[in-house]
């Protein structure tokens, strides 16, 4: 029912190779079936195709008649798709069709990420490239792979794998506004090894589930002050262990690094004494969250059972070590920005807790981000500098460059004079503080002018991320237009 719905939205060729996009899977690092899809589309049309040894696509379509005299431009989106979904649900990103359904003027998935971002990028210019309709210069459609783990697509692109001078990406999330510049990243793996040992004798155990959080994009949601439950989960810790003995045995939440974490637990006890402060605890402490974070997350919950004793905990040495410096972890955002008003400018992500009971390792993963070099790599020692005191090993990932703002770039006022005229308003003209892959592209294209702009999503990285349709028209509208004037 919901495809047939979906057909009849306009444009309708956007939203055809949208609807198609999600039944195809396309987790990050394995979008071999996507690939497969749109080599087989380029073939099909009998369009150029270029394929690099990381599997980025770029499908060029020359200029239509009249159109010749127009630059190229190239228009770039993002294969993959973060893949979260509920507990609850059961569903297999590697091999299941996203379910869509459509609720008053959005669309979203049941229980799962939508894929929105990017899909509707990629479905932007499948609809460009297949249109016999729409006017425009030689385009070259650039597909990246493995942005949302790492950029890797757009880190491994090589000079001269596209000619155009012109790049317009189209992942960003909120119609109206046209980003000129985005934040660095760099991620931070910490790794404390332990030994499991015999659980005590005569101890209350209990598993806490911290629930029910909105969750979203560690870096474009960062701002909203959204809950990160693993910060809600030892935070409450910390509160026991300040009044009993606590022995931990099992810990973990969040998944993904760039998603702000939804759901953690913990599998806990105290002396049989202590049970009841536990529960008296829980309540003082859910209340006081349920306060400060209510209006942004009015779902949070606090679910506590009691358990049978595990045969084992982990060594309550290296617990508290643990627990002190994912405590002391920033989370949120550490800085706004002085030029543009608004913009957070560093934060830091404290994205997942997950524990390999085999090997006996506890590994923590974190976030941050800056516009600022110097500041991306101060937050990232100050992290470093918590945890190697509580004993862990440390590693960072490569990172990433950010996208200084050019606000006297030629692309940008095309693109502004577009919208002014189609719409009788001015676009809002800012920076993104989620990565972008025009930083990486800049990198290796110096001479590149570029603007980002898209619909309106909601909720990306996460199962209650949803595309707002009204939206896609508009934007379909203002690109055609750009196309158009492009000079």
């Amino acid at each position: 029912m919901n495809m047939d719905k979906i057909s009849r939205l306009e444009p309708t060729l956007l939203w055809h190779y949208f609807n198609e996009i999600t039944q195809i899977p396309h987790p990050s690092k394995k979008e071999e079936k996507i690939v497969a899809y749109i080599v087989d589309f380029a073939q099909r049309h009998g369009l150029s195709l270029k394929r690099d040894r990381a599997n980025n696509l770029l499908v060029t379509k020359p200029a239509t008649p009249g159109f010749e005299h127009l630059p190229t431009v190239v228009l770039q989106s993002h294969l993959d798709m973060v893949c979260e979904k509920n507990n609850d649900v059961q569903f297999d990103f590697n091999t299941d069709a996203i379910q869509t359904e459509i609720n008053g003027d959005w669309l979203s998935a049941k229980g799962t990420t939508l894929g929105a971002d990017n899909g509707v990028g990629v479905a932007t210019e499948l609809a460009l490239l297949a249109s016999d309709t729409v006017e425009h210069g030689k385009l070259e459609c650039l597909f990246t792979v493995d942005e949302e783990t790492g950029l890797t697509g757009a880190k491994a692109l090589e000079p001269g794998f596209f000619t155009g001078k012109i790049l317009i990406n189209l992942d960003s999330e909120e119609e109206g506004y046209l980003y000129v510049g985005c934040a660095g990243g760099m991620d931070t793996i910490i790794r404390f090894k332990y030994e499991s040992q015999p659980t005590p004798e005569k101890l209350f155990f209990f598993r806490l589930d911290v629930k029910g959080l909105t969750g979203g994009h560690s870096g474009g949601d960062i701002h909203k002050g959204l809950a990160n439950a693993n910060k809600l989960l030892v935070h409450f810790l910390q509160t026991i262990s300040a009044e009993s003995p606590l022995y931990i045995s099992e810990i973990g939440g969040g998944n993904l690094r760039n998603a702000i974490a939804r759901e953690a637990f913990v599998i806990a006890g105290v002396p049989f004494p202590f049970k009841e402060r536990v529960r008296v605890l829980l309540s003082f402490f859910a209340a006081d969250m349920e306060e400060q974070y209510g209006a942004i997350d009015p779902h949070i919950r606090f679910d506590l059972e009691s358990i049978e004793a595990p045969t084992d905990i982990i060594d309550p040495e290296v617990a508290k070590r643990l627990l002190e410096a994912l405590v002391a972890c920033p989370h949120g955002v550490i800085a706004m920005s002085q030029d543009i008003e608004g913009l957070v400018e560093t934060s830091a992500n404290m994205a997942s807790v997950k524990q390999n009971k085999e090997q006996g390792i506890m590994e923590v993963v974190t976030s941050q981000r800056s516009a600022i070099e110097h500041e991306k790599k101060a937050i990232t020692e100050k992290i470093e500098s918590i945890f190697t005191q509580g004993g862990a090993v440390v590693t960072h990932g490569e990172g990433y460059p950010g996208w200084k703002p050019n606000l006297q770039s030629p692309i940008l006022q095309i693109v502004r004079d577009s919208y002014q005229r189609l719409f009788d308003k001015q676009p809002h003209v800012l920076a993104i503080h989620a990565g972008l892959e025009c930083g990486l592209f800049l990198e290796k294209y110096p001479d590149l002018d570029m603007v980002s702009f898209g619909p309106t999503m909601e909720g990306v990285h996460s199962p209650q991320e949803r595309l707002f349709i009204p939206s896609v028209p508009l934007f379909w509208n203002h690109l055609l237009d750009v196309l158009k004037n492009v000079h």
